[in-house]
C-alpha cells in the first residue's frame, strides 16, 4: 500500500471540511446533546462505509460512467437536502423537552445515513482517492477494508469532536434568539448544499 499516513491526512482533511454531515451533527448536538448526536454520527460513518463499498464495485463504475444514473442520484440527494433545509429553517427550539419524541435516535441514524448515501460526490471521492493507495500486487480486499475502516473511524472521531464543541455552546443556543439564529443558518446551509448538489457535474 502507498503511504498510509498520507491517506490518513487526506481523509482527515476531507472529514473536517464542512458539509451536510457536519451541519447535521452540529444540529443534532445542539438539539439533543452530544450523546444524542451519536446515532447520527454512526449513520454518517456507516454511510461512508457503504458508499466506499459501492464505489469499489461495478455500481460505482456505473455511476462514474452513466450520466443518467449520476443525475438521478444527484437530484434525489439535492431534494433531500432542501427538505432538511426547510425543516431546520422552521426550527423554533434547538433544545427539546425530555418528553419530546419527534426525533427518536433511529430517525437521526436514518437521516444521517440517507445524507451520505444520496451524495454521489462521496462515491467519487473514494473512486478518485483509493487507487493511488492500493498496491495491485497485494491483497485488494484487505487494503480496501483497512482504508474504509480508517475513514469511517475518522468520521466518528471528528464528528464527535464537532458534537462536543457544539454541546459546549448549548447554554446560549437554548435561548429563543440563539435557536432562531442557528435554525436559520442551518437551514440556509442545507439549502445551499442542495442547490450545489443539484448543479454539480461529474
Amino acid at each position: 500500500m502507498a503511504s498510509y499516513g498520507l491517506f490518513i491526512i487526506l481523509a482527515t482533511l476531507t472529514v473536517l471540511s464542512p458539509g451536510p454531515g457536519v451541519v447535521l451533527t452540529l444540529s443534532n448536538s445542539l438539539r439533543h446533546g452530544w450523546m444524542g448526536s451519536l446515532p447520527g454520527i454512526v449513520g454518517i460513518a456507516l454511510g461512508a462505509f457503504v458508499v466506499a463499498g459501492i464505489s469499489a464495485s461495478s455500481i460505482g463504475l456505473v455511476l462514474a460512467t452513466s450520466a443518467t444514473a449520476f443525475t438521478i442520484l444527484k437530484y434525489v440527494g439535492a431534494l433531500y437536502l432542501l427538505y432538511l433545509g426547510i425543516k431546520m429553517w422552521r426550527t423554533k427550539s434547538l433544545i427539546p423537552e425530555l418528553n419530546v419524541t419527534s426525533s427518536r435516535p433511529w430517525r437521526r441514524f436514518v437521516e444521517a445515513l440517507s445524507i451520505q448515501l444520496l451524495n454521489p460526490k462521496a462515491g467519487f471521492f473514494f473512486l478518485a482517492v483509493f487507487p493511488p493507495f492500493i498496491k495491485p500486487e497485494s491483497n485488494y480486499y484487505s487494503q480496501f477494508f483497512l482504508l474504509v475502516s480508517s475513514y469511517s473511524l475518522l468520521v466518528v472521531l471528528v464528528h464527535t469532536g464537532y458534537a462536543l464543541m457544539a454541546n459546549g455552546a448549548r447554554g446560549w443556543l437554548s435561548t429563543n434568539k440563539g435557536a432562531r439564529i442557528v435554525g436559520k443558518l442551518s437551514g440556509i446551509t442545507f439549502f445551499c448544499f442542495g442547490v450545489l448538489m443539484a448543479t454539480a457535474s461529474k
